[in-house]
């Protein structure tokens, strides 16, 4: 039962991109934009921890 759950979940999620796209492009380019800032930030995140690690923990 779960697996189908999640098939029927993934399929009104990509029914709800598509709509998005097609309706409003411009706002779908922005949630596309948002989406990769927060991907950017994270990324800028760990590095900074792994860096602050690789150093023994020490503050600049």
């Amino acid at each position: 039962m779960g697996v189908q759950s999640k098939k029927i979940a993934v399929y009104v999620a990509a029914v709800f991109v598509l709509y998005v796209i097609i309706t409003d492009p411009a706002k779908a380019a922005d949630y596309v934009q948002m989406g990769f800032e927060g991907i950017s930030s994270a990324a800028k995140s760990i590095g900074e921890f792994m860096t602050w690690a690789a150093n023994g923990g020490k503050d600049n």
